[in-house]
């Protein structure tokens, strides 16, 4: 129960799904958690409910596509908790299913912006807070996609695929200043994206379970699959840690 005591925790996209259950896992672990999402009701709410738990919780509406945003949430996140010691940047969207040449700029740029610039801001302005803190975690959610490819939503495999490398170059840059940066690769999660991909492509539950049979333990994974990945990056057991990338895939990748 306290894995991440006395820190505090920053994770975007938090009102829904994986972030939802990191601030959860996170909360219970003792960390102070800073709830960042543009989904108002459901991010106050959720920061209600854990505060009626008894864990410390606060809710900004944050915007990661818009620099401005973050950078202003970030601070108003470490004025009310003390400090920061933890980036989870979750946030993402899946963005228009089609061909490379069918897709326009507006859907290029919708997917980047959330996915890839979101990450750059949110390390961007949780880095001094980090430094000031002496050290730190930044956990950023690539994908399977992010190590694999597959014939659809070209704007997320390419987005994902930059926040693994982001990953790595902010892993060697701060290094030297006890800043760890991982990827956590996730498989298909049952969680409001994947139920939105999937109820686009037809028949919900025909795609539920040919999408649970992609991966050789023969199930989709839970939110809570990712919030202990989380748990285990951002907590001092992970302090030899950096660089690498948590796959957490039920054997999707291992073929």
């Amino acid at each position: 129960m306290d894995r991440l005591k006395g820190k505090v925790a920053v994770v975007t996209g938090a009102a829904v799904g994986l972030g939802r259950a990191i601030v959860q896992r996170m909360a219970e672990e003792g960390a102070k958690v800073a709830l960042f999402d543009v989904l108002v009701e459901e991010g106050e709410a959720a920061a209600e409910t854990l505060r009626k738990a008894g864990y410390e919780a606060a809710f900004w509406r944050c915007d990661v596509a818009k620099e401005a945003e973050v950078a202003a949430c970030v601070d108003a996140a470490a004025q009310r908790f003390g400090r920061i010691d933890i980036l989870v940047n979750n946030a993402g969207v899946s963005g228009a299913n089609k061909p490379t040449h069918e897709i326009t700029e507006a859907d290029w740029d919708f997917v980047q912006a959330i996915n890839v610039k979101g990450v750059f801001f949110g390390t961007k302005h949780a880095i001094p807070h980090l430094r000031k803190a002496g050290g730190g975690a930044i956990i950023n959610l690539s994908s399977i996609y992010g190590l694999v490819g597959a014939p659809d939503v070209p704007p997320y495999h390419a987005s994902k695929g930059a926040v693994r490398l982001m990953t790595k170059t902010d892993a060697l840059t701060y290094a030297a200043e006890k800043i760890r940066v991982n990827s956590i690769h996730p498989g298909f999660i049952w969680t409001p994206m994947v139920e939105h991909h999937l109820e686009n492509l037809g028949d919900l539950e025909a795609g539920r379970r040919a999408t649970a049979e992609l991966h050789p333990l023969g199930h989709i994974g839970e939110p809570d699959d990712i919030a202990w990945a989380a748990v285990y990056l951002a907590s001092d057991e992970a302090k030899f840690v950096t660089g690498a990338e948590l796959v957490v895939d039920g054997g999707y990748t291992a073929r």
